[in-house]
């Protein structure tokens, strides 16, 4: 998931160097998206790996 937002982060960029810039902020508003939901989902992972090393 992170690679997502990672090619949608660099769409983006491209996208508003060419002057695209619909585009872009589509590419930079999902990349944010995918972001945030890697981040939550790896939360949620570090705390259930800690509750079950107990």
């Amino acid at each position: 998931m992170l690679h997502y937002t990672v090619v949608f982060l660099v769409i983006a960029l491209v996208a508003g160097l060419l002057g695209f810039t619909g585009i872009a902020a589509g590419a930079a508003e999902i990349a944010k998206i995918l972001f945030f939901i890697f981040l939550i989902l790896f939360v949620i992972s570090l705390i259930m790996g800690l509750i079950r090393r107990k």
